[in-house]
């Protein structure tokens, strides 16, 4: 009984458990799950990716490849399409999702600093953690790309570090064994750019991971003197990452005659006008997630109200007279004008010019802190509604319960990875270039999506591995290794 309760299997099957619980109960559906899986099967039977616009079936580029592929490969072995598939979609991302915690669960233990014993206590914790992280599991039952882009980001990131513990622990860089260096390096290095690449078909700022691990390695080589060997291997890692994306750019430059290695960044059709008047509007205001579908979801296609518009987010009565104008005419047609947007642009402008920090700083951090403190029941059947608390324990107390038990859930794998990355920190000086680059990796990704105009928790949901790696640390011993 004790052997089985140490092996890897207990922890699997309760993730199994979790994952086909919200598979069978809470599977979801979006428009991005749509917009996939019609991508996927136009690709299936028409050999074209693309969508109907205007009737016809056209070439697009507005999502990258790499999920429809994946729908479409399961779409042939299946013999089934669309919703009639999506079980077997489903089912493939448990398998691929329980595959991403046995990595989770390896890259705890390559970074633990001790003994065999230890490292297997630490790996037991990081995969019962990774497996019943109900975060990254309730994707597994929507067709969106988060299970396959964390798989391929965990994967990366394990060959990273081991490369990375190579360097930090030997002397190879400092005149030992070049041709093991080489090895290692086209195994674990190009590997991991490899993969990061791949991962970039899925989502395209995976690329983020490269960076980061730029400069961990960086780091590693200028503390072993060896820094001129730093650029040769960003050039080398740099074309690995590319190689997977250049089927996909020389498809646009022959169909599209534009040389796209990335979806565009608006993921606009051709010929559509994006609304950078409008969006840089939102940017000056907008952080919650529940904004999102009360206005920008809503563009083109639904009537924008005035009342869902917060309060704050006007600077005078005046402003707010033109904003209910802009939006009154809006609504006559669902359509934004292009004198609607560039009026959006320059109400954008003044208010940047009157308050430049909270453009710049006050709602990026909002908006971090959004997309990280927050209960993750996009995909669940519950409101997430707390306040006032009494009438919301009367209202629904079982929504109530889930909403404040996810929300502290959440925020206890954050406190613990940052328990975890200190006390490893401390203890083994030699992983600290792997923390760096899980610390790196965070920050850039999280930077990068204050940006965007959605800003989606499930966007964060890659960096999971990651968290959840540190956070089994939090349970470590301290002891350094002898």
């Amino acid at each position: 009984m004790r052997r089985f309760l140490n092996t890897s299997l207990l922890p699997l099957a309760a993730g199994l458990a979790l994952r086909l619980l919200f598979v069978l109960k809470y599977p979801c559906n979006s428009d991005d799950a749509q917009l996939y899986e019609q991508f996927a099967e136009n690709w299936l039977k028409h050999g074209i990716y693309g969508m109907l616009v205007n009737g016809r079936l056209t070439c697009v580029d507005m999502r990258m490849p790499g999920y429809p592929a994946f729908l479409s490969a399961l779409y042939f072995l299946t013999g089934r399409t669309g919703t009639g598939a999506r079980l077997w979609v489903m089912l493939t991302q448990v398998v691929i999702d329980l595959l991403t915690c046995l990595i989770i669960a390896a890259l705890a233990a390559v970074l633990c600093p001790g003994s065999d014993a230890q490292r297997r206590r630490v790996r037991r914790i990081a995969l019962w953690l990774a497996a019943t992280c109900p975060f990254i599991a309730n994707y597994a039952a929507v067709p969106l790309t988060e299970v396959l882009a964390t798989f391929f980001t965990a994967a990366a990131l394990l060959l990273f570090v081991l490369l990375l513990r190579f360097l930090a622990e030997s002397d190879l860089l400092a005149g030992g064994d070049a041709h093991l260096f080489h090895r290692l390096f086209t195994g674990l290095g190009m590997g991991a750019a490899l993969l990061t690449g791949l991962g970039t078909l899925v989502r395209p700022e995976t690329p983020l991971l490269l960076f980061a691990a730029w400069l961990a390695f960086a780091w590693v080589f200028f503390r072993k003197g060896e820094f001129a060997k730093w650029p040769g291997m960003l050039i080398l890692t740099g074309a690995m990452c590319i190689v997977p994306l250049v089927p996909w750019a020389v498809r646009n430059a022959v169909t599209l005659h534009e040389v796209q290695f990335l979806a565009p960044r608006y993921s606009e059709l051709p010929s559509e006008l994006v609304p950078h008047g409008f969006m840089s509007w939102e940017k000056t205001w907008l952080y919650r997630f529940r904004d999102v579908y009360l206005v920008s979801w809503k563009l083109n296609d639904e009537p924008i109200s005035i009342g869902d518009i917060p309060p704050g987010t006007f600077d005078s009565a005046e402003q707010k007279l033109r904003v209910a104008a802009l939006l009154d005419e809006y609504n006559e047609s669902l359509t934004l004008s292009a004198e609607e947007d560039s009026a959006f642009g320059q109400m954008a402008r003044e208010r940047t010019a009157l308050h430049p920090l909270r453009t710049y700083l006050n709602l990026p951090v909002a908006r971090a802190a959004m997309m990280w403190l927050t209960p993750r029941i996009e995909l669940l059947p519950f409101s997430g509604k707390v306040l006032p608390l009494a009438a919301s324990w009367e209202d629904d107390p079982v929504d109530l319960t889930v909403t404040v038990v996810f929300f502290f859930l959440n925020i206890l794998y954050v406190a613990l990875a940052v328990c975890g990355a200190v006390r490893l920190w401390r203890a083994f000086p030699m992983s600290r270039p792997a923390i760096l680059l899980f610390a790196v990796f965070i920050l850039l990704r999280t930077a990068f999506l204050t940006t965007l105009e959605t800003p989606e928790p499930r966007y964060v949901i890659v960096c999971y591995p990651a968290i959840l790696t540190l956070a089994a640390h939090a349970f470590a011993r301290s002891k350094k290794p002898a």
